[in-house]
């Protein structure tokens, strides 16, 4: 059986479901296929009232990846909000940098504390090798101010997760779907991430945004102890190997 006779005997379990246990189990069987043929079922499994199957379509749907992101724009649009805002968390996990307009509003401005942790998670994972080379450091700027500003959301769990992009944002290579963060193409940038974390840490009322602004503290400060010994480390391997001296063999 090939993929297409597969996706279409799982779409059709979706579709003639008869009940929310036989919903859920479909979709979870649909999303963990992987089929591309299957992002239209998704996508209308983020709009059923059956929170376990958005949430197995979302999974699905990031599993899927950059294929999905053309619909899911689409359906930002729509007027069913709980299908949007579950739109939202597949584009996050996605990373898609055609995303980014969508992401950076709902971090903002979206009346749902979940959605503007989604977005706010999203804005660090970015792949940032789509993006021609010359936009690169503009869009970086971009999703940095609004970060800080997003660090400063009324609600703990948005605020923690902006301090985890600035973390990802600050460190370049460190996760292998943003490539190069603003630690190399915006060097100068790189202290606004610093002081700001600091800054949270100093004023931030809950335990649990200061135990992760300390997390990522530690992380930036370890690549940065890294980089500077590794020119040191890079000359050493480098180094010529002493030659022994003439007749040094000998008995």
């Amino acid at each position: 059986m090939n993929n297409s006779d597969l996706a279409q005997i799982l779409i059709r379990a979706v579709e003639e479901a008869d009940s929310s246990d036989r919903l859920l189990d479909a979709v979870q069987e649909l999303a963990a296929a992987g089929i591309e043929e299957s992002v239209p079922t998704l996508i209308a499994a983020l709009g059923y009232n059956n929170p376990g199957a958005a949430v197995a379509a979302v999974d699905g749907l990031i599993a899927i990846g950059e294929v999905a992101v053309p619909s899911l724009l689409e359906l930002i649009d729509d007027y069913n909000y709980s299908a949007r805002a579950w739109a939202i968390r597949a584009l996050a996990g996605i990373g898609d940098v055609r995303a980014l307009d969508t992401l950076l509003e709902a971090a903002k401005t979206d009346f749902s504390l979940s959605v503007r942790r989604a977005a706010a998670r999203g804005l660090g994972t970015l792949r940032w090798q789509q993006l021609p080379a010359e936009k690169v450091e503009s869009v970086q700027t971009q999703v940095l101010e609004a970060l800080l500003l997003i660090s400063q959301d009324p609600e703990w769990i948005v605020r923690y997760a902006a301090v985890t992009s600035l973390e990802t944002l600050a460190m370049s290579g460190d996760n292998p779907q943003s490539g190069n963060a603003i630690a190399v193409t915006l060097p100068e940038q790189a202290s606004r991430i610093t002081n700001q974390l600091q800054q949270i840490l100093d004023t931030d009322a809950d335990v649990g945004v200061r135990t992760r602004v300390k997390f990522a503290q530690q992380k930036i400060q370890q690549q940065q102890h890294q980089e500077m010994f590794a020119p040191k480390r890079k000359l050493e391997d480098t180094e010529v190997p002493e030659i022994p001296h003439r007749g040094g063999g000998r008995r």
